[in-house]
């Protein structure tokens, strides 16, 4: 079963991949990914672990589905 999620975090964990490959990546751009999904995980109810490894495989893999 995939994770639905929010495209607010999508977004923001696609900014952080892009500062990674860039080698560039910020502490605030960090911060934000964790805490938006830190935020989602508790508000759906889901393993904030396995939304983490969703996100990262959408952003990463361009696989939504």
């Amino acid at each position: 079963m995939a994770i639905e999620l929010p495209d607010d975090l999508v977004e923001l964990e696609r900014a952080a991949w892009a500062e990674i490959q860039a080698g560039q990546l910020t502490v605030p751009t960090a911060d934000a990914v964790q805490k938006r999904l830190t935020e989602f995980a508790a508000e759906a109810g889901v393993d904030r672990y396995k939304a983490e490894m969703e996100l990262k495989r959408i952003v990463r893999h361009g696989d939504e589905g």
